[in-house]
C-alpha cells in the first residue's frame, strides 16, 4: 500500500514538472514571437523615422530578452540618430559584445566617438577595422568624418573623391562630396555632384532637401526654394525642408511668408525652438518689433539656454525700448543673477560678461556697485571709481558709496594723473576702430540670420575694449563690396566679416578682417565651442585675438620738460621700462594688407621709456631723435612688434556640416 501511494506521488510529481516546463516553454516562445513581433515594429518606426517610437520598441524586446543582439544594435543607432551621442556610445558597446566581429557595430562605434569629440579613440577604432578590410565603406566614411572633425574638410575630399572611383553610384557618398565641396566654398563642384544625384533618384525627397541647402550655401535662393518644395511633395510632413523652406523665404526678404511656415511647424509641434526663433526675427524685419520680441520671450520660455534667441530679443529691446521699460529690467535680472551665481563660484571673467549685459539692459540697477567691486578686485580701482561716480551722478548713491569714492578720491591725491593735471576720462582715446559686419548671403542651417545676432554679439564686446571703437555702421551687409564701401566710406581702419556655422550642440565662428582703405585680407580669426554659453565663449576669443593681433598704439597726451604722459596705462599692459617709438602726428598709415602700422624712420622723432605707470596713464623719459627737439603732445606713441613669418591660418570644424552628415543613410 505504501508502494502504490509511492508511485502515485511520484506520478503527480512527474506530470508537475511536466506542466511547468511546458509552460516555461510557451512562454519562452511567446515571449520570443512577442520581442520578434516588437524588433519589427522597431525597424518599421526607424523607416518612418518615427525614432521615439523605434526607442520604445526596441527597449521593450531588450527588457523581454537583454541578450537580443539585433535590438540593442537598432536601438545604438536611433540614439545615434536622434543626437544622443553618450547613450549610442553605452549601447553600440553592448551590441559589440554580443555581435563580435560585427564591422558595422565598430564603424558605427567609431562615429559615435567622433561626435563626442574622442577622436583618438575612434582613430583607434577605424584603423582596426580597415586592416580587415581596407576599402571598408562605412569606416572610409567613418574616417573622413574625422578629417571634418579636426578641421580638415580638405582632406576628407580627397578620402571622398578616393572612394567614388570604388563606388561611382554611391548615393550617400556622393551626397557627402557635394556638402563637403559646398563647405569649401566650390558651389560649381558641389552642384555637379548633387545633379548628379537627383538625375538617379528623382523621387527621393532627401535628396532635394539637400540640394535645397546646398543652393542656398550657393546663394542660389530661388533654386534652393524650389527644391525644398520638390521635397514637400514627396513627403509634406518632412520638418526638415518645411523649416529650410522658411529660412529661405526669409533670406529671399518674404518675411510675412516665413512667418506663415514657422506657424505650420508650430501648429504640429509646439516646442520647436527653431520655428519660434524664426517667426520673432521675421517679424523684427517687418518692423513689427513689440510682437518679434513677444514672440521671442516665448521661445526663450521653450529653449531657455539658446543664445540667439536671447540675444536677439535683447538686442531688440536695447535698440528699440525706453530705458525705463520694465522688461528690460526683467532681462537685466537674469544676467545679474548669473553673475552672481558665477562670483559665488569664483569665475570672475563670466561674472563680469553676465553684469555688462545686464547694465546694457538696465543702467540704472543698482548691481552696477557689484560691478564696479569685481572691477576693484581684479586690479582696476579708477575704472571702479568711475562706475561708482556713475551712480552718484544718477541719483543711485547710498552712504556706503559715498564713504568708497570718497576715502578712494583722498587715496589718489598724489596720482600720476592729477599730478599731470590731467583727467583720464576726457586724456584716454581708442586708436583702432573696427567695423563688424555679417553678409546675408551666408547660410545658416539652425538660426537665420546668425552671422547678424553674431556681429552685433561682438560689436557689443567690442564697446569693452579699451583701444578698438567698434564703429556704428549697418551690420547686415548684402555683399562684401557693400562692406568694404560702407567701412571705407566710414573711416574704419579693419573690418571684421562674421560667419557662423552650428548644429544642436557645437559652434563655430569665423572672423575675417580686411583693410578699409584697400579691401585687402588683414587676419583670419577661428573660435569653436560647444556646451553651454558657445556663443559668449566664442565671441569673447574671437575678440581677444583680434585685439592681441593689433599693434599697441597711444598718443602723447601732455609734455613736460623732458617728461611725457601717454593716454594707456597698467590696465593697457603698459610697464615700467618698456620703451615706445614717438611717430610725428599723422605720419602713421595702415599697411596695405595684413596687419601693421607704416612710417619711415625718418617719421621717428623719439623715444619715451616708462617709468611710472597708473592704471590709466603712463609717464616716462623723452629721448629725441637728431638734433632738433620736435615732440609735442598729440604725436603717435607706438610699438611695433618684430615681424615673423605669419603663421598659417587655424581652421575649426565646420559644426554645420557635420550635423548634415550624419544625417544621411
Amino acid at each position: 500500500m505504501k508502494d502504490c501511494s509511492l508511485l502515485k506521488n511520484q506520478r503527480f510529481l512527474f506530470i508537475a514538472v511536466a506542466f511547468f516546463l511546458t509552460l516555461q516553454t510557451a512562454t519562452i516562445h511567446a515571449q520570443g514571437r512577442n520581442a520578434s513581433s516588437l524588433y519589427n515594429s522597431g525597424r518599421t518606426a526607424m523607416a518612418r523615422e518615427a525614432y521615439y517610437d523605434a526607442v520604445e520598441s526596441f527597449l521593450e524586446v531588450l527588457r523581454l530578452n537583454p541578450s537580443h543582439a539585433e535590438a540593442t544594435a537598432a536601438l545604438s543607432e536611433c540614439y545615434y540618430l536622434l543626437s544622443e551621442f553618450d547613450e549610442a556610445l553605452k549601447w553600440v558597446r553592448k551590441a559589440r559584445s554580443l555581435a563580435r566581429g560585427n564591422l558595422g557595430l565598430a564603424n558605427l562605434e567609431a562615429r559615435a566617438l567622433i561626435a563626442l569629440g574622442q577622436l583618438s579613440e575612434a582613430s583607434r577604432i577605424i584603423g582596426e577595422v580597415l586592416a580587415r578590410e581596407p576599402y571598408n565603406k562605412d569606416a572610409l566614411f567613418a574616417q573622413a568624418e574625422m578629417d571634418i572633425a579636426r578641421g580638415r574638410a580638405g582632406e576628407a575630399v580627397v578620402r571622398y573623391r578616393e572612394a567614388a572611383r570604388r563606388y561611382p553610384d554611391d548615393q550617400k557618398l556622393l551626397l557627402s562630396l557635394a556638402l563637403v565641396l559646398g563647405s569649401l566654398g566650390q558651389h560649381n563642384e558641389a552642384k555637379t555632384y548633387i545633379d548628379r544625384v537627383l538625375a538617379q533618384h528623382s523621387e527621393d525627397y532627401r535628396v532635394y532637401y539637400y540640394a535645397a541647402y546646398l543652393a542656398s550655401r550657393g546663394d542660389r535662393i530661388s533654386e534652393g526654394i524650389r527644391h525644398a518644395e520638390r521635397a514637400l511633395y514627396f513627403k509634406n510632413n518632412f520638418d526638415p525642408a518645411k523649416l529650410l523652406l522658411a529660412k529661405l523665404r526669409y533670406r529671399q526678404g518674404q518675411f510675412d511668408e516665413a512667418a506663415r511656415l514657422a506657424d505650420e511647424i508650430i501648429a504640429k509641434k509646439r516646442e520647436t525652438a527653431e520655428a519660434w526663433y524664426l517667426k520673432g526675427m521675421a517679424f523684427s524685419r517687418l518692423g513689427r518689433r513689440q510682437d518679434a520680441i513677444t514672440v521671442l520671450t516665448g521661445a526663450i520660455g521653450i529653449a531657455p539656454d539658446d543664445e540667439f534667441i536671447r540675444y536677439a530679443m535683447e538686442d531688440l529691446l536695447i535698440s528699440g525700448t525706453a530705458v525705463e521699460d520694465a522688461a528690460r529690467r526683467r532681462w537685466a535680472t537674469w544676467h545679474f543673477t548669473r553673475a552672481k551665481d558665477f562670483r559665488a563660484r569664483n569665475l570672475s571673467e563670466q561674472a563680469m560678461f553676465e553684469y555688462r549685459r545686464g547694465l546694457r539692459l538696465n543702467p540704472y540697477a543698482r548691481e552696477r556697485s557689484e560691478y564696479a567691486e569685481l572691477l576693484r578686485l581684479q586690479g582696476f580701482p579708477a575704472r571702479s571709481m568711475e562706475e561708482l561716480r556713475f551712480m552718484q551722478d544718477l541719483g543711485l548713491g547710498n552712504q556706503g558709496i559715498d564713504d568708497i569714492v570718497e576715502n578712494y578720491t583722498a587715496r589718489l591725491a598724489n596720482a600720476l594723473f592729477r599730478r599731470w593735471q590731467v583727467e583720464p576720462l576726457l586724456v584716454t582715446k581708442r586708436h583702432w576702430k573696427i567695423a563688424v559686419f555679417s553678409i546675408a548671403s551666408q547660410s545658416a542651417l539652425y538660426h537665420v540670420d546668425s552671422a547678424a545676432v553674431g556681429s552685433a554679439f561682438i560689436k557689443d564686446l567690442l564697446i569693452h575694449e579699451r583701444n578698438i571703437s567698434p564703429m556704428n555702421t549697418e551690420l547686415r551687409q548684402s555683399s562684401f563690396s557693400t562692406a568694404f564701401r560702407t567701412a571705407r566710406e566710414g573711416g574704419a581702419d579693419y573690418f571684421l566679416i562674421l560667419t557662423v556655422t552650428e548644429n544642436e550642440r557645437d559652434l563655430s565662428l569665423k572672423g575675417e578682417l580686411f583693410v578699409s582703405r584697400t579691401g585687402s585680407p588683414a587676419g583670419t580669426y577661428f573660435a569653436y565651442r560647444t556646451g553651454p554659453d558657445r556663443l559668449r565663449n566664442a565671441g569673447k576669443n574671437i575678440v581677444d585675438q583680434l585685439s592681441a593681433a593689433l599693434p599697441f598704439r597711444s598718443e602723447l597726451a601732455a609734455r613736460q620738460a623732458g617728461q611725457g604722459l601717454i593716454d594707456k596705462g597698467r590696465a593697457d599692459g603698459v610697464k615700467t621700462g618698456n620703451v615706445y617709438d614717438i611717430v610725428k602726428k599723422g605720419r602713421v598709415t595702415l599697411k596695405n594688407d595684413g596687419i601693421g602700422l607704416v612710417y619711415s624712420p625718418g617719421d621717428i622723432i623719439g623715444t619715451i621709456t616708462i617709468n611710472e605707470a597708473d592704471e590709466e596713464v603712463a609717464a616716462g623719459s623723452l629721448t629725441r631723435n637728431g638734433n632738433y627737439d620736435r615732440i609735442e603732445a598729440g604725436d603717435e606713441v607706438i610699438l611695433q612688434k618684430e615681424q615673423s613669418a605669419p603663421a598659417p591660418a587655424q581652421t575649426a570644424a565646420d559644426p554645420e556640416l557635420r550635423a548634415l552628415l550624419r544625417t544621411l543613410r
